[in-house]
C-alpha cells in the first residue's frame, strides 16, 4: 500500500496519475497548501524541503520518496512499468522526465507565478517566461513530430510528466495553435481513463487551492483550439 500526500497542482496529478495508470492500491491525504500544511514539522520529516507530492511505501518499511520526479521512477522501478528494460530506451525516457524536472516545470511554474500572482504585474518576468517556456513546447512539438509518445512508440512516465504540465498552459497565459503535434499528444494523453481518474486526485481541503485547480481544468479543457 502506497500513501499519498498530495495537492491538486502539476507536480501532485504527476504521481497521482502514475499511481492510477499503475493500479497501484493507495491512500491519499489532501496536504492544505493554503495552510502551509506542507510546512508542518511532521511533513517536514517525509520531506525536508517542504513540498508537495511525496509518497510512503508501506509495504517497504515505510520507505518515504519525494520530489515528484523521483517518485514516478520509484514506482516505475518498483513495478517494471511505465519505462523500458533496456538501458537506453530507459535512458531517453530519463531524459525527457528530466527535460520537464529541470526547464519545463520551473519555466512554466513562474510563468504561472508572474502571469497570474504577482501582485505587480512585471512585464518583462511575464515575457521572459511565458517566452521560455513556448520555447520548451516547441521542443516537444519537435520531439512528437516523429514519434506518438516522448520517449518513441511506448506511453511512459515522461509523457505523464510532461503532460500534467502542458495541459495547464492557458493558466499561464499561453496558446498551444502553433504546435499540432503537441495538441495530438496532450488530447491523446487526457482522453487516458488512469489520467482522468488521476486528476480527480486528491479531493482538497483548501478551498482556494481547489478553486485554482478546477480554474486550470476550466481554461485548459479545449486543447484543440
Amino acid at each position: 500500500m502506497i500513501e499519498l500526500l498530495t495537492a491538486p497542482t502539476p507536480n501532485g496529478h504527476k504521481a497521482s496519475i502514475v499511481l492510477e495508470e499503475l493500479e497501484l492500491p493507495y491512500t491519499v491525504r489532501s496536504i492544505d497548501l493554503g495552510a502551509k500544511e506542507q510546512k508542518a514539522d511532521w511533513f517536514l520529516k517525509i520531506n525536508p524541503n517542504g513540498r508537495i507530492p511525496a509518497i510512503i511505501d508501506r509495504e517497504a518499511d515505510d520507505f518515504a520518496v519525494f520530489e515528484s520526479g523521483a517518485i514516478l521512477m520509484y514506482l516505475a522501478e518498483k513495478t517494471g512499468r511505465l519505462w523500458p528494460a533496456d538501458a537506453k530506451a530507459r535512458s531517453i525516457v530519463i531524459q525527457w522526465l528530466m527535460f520537464q524536472m529541470g526547464g519545463l516545470g520551473p519555466m512554466q511554474g513562474q510563468a504561472n507565478v508572474f502571469y497570474r500572482y504577482a501582485p505587480e504585474k512585471i512585464p518583462f518576468a511575464i515575457e521572459r517566461y511565458q517566452n521560455e517556456t513556448l520555447r520548451l513546447y516547441g521542443v516537444l512539438d519537435g520531439r512528437l513530430q516523429d514519434h506518438e509518445y516522448l520517449a518513441g512508440a511506448e506511453y511512459s512516465i515522461a509523457d505523464i510528466a510532461n503532460f500534467s504540465w502542458v495541459r495547464a498552459y492557458a493558466w499561464a497565459g499561453l496558446r498551444i495553435k502553433q504546435f499540432p503535434h503537441l495538441k495530438r499528444w496532450l488530447k491523446q494523453i487526457a482522453e487516458r481513463p488512469a489520467v482522468l481518474r488521476g486528476l480527480a486526485v486528491p479531493e482538497s481541503r483548501d478551498t482556494s487551492t481547489k478553486a485554482t485547480a478546477e480554474k486550470i481544468q476550466e481554461v485548459g479543457r479545449s486543447i484543440i483550439e
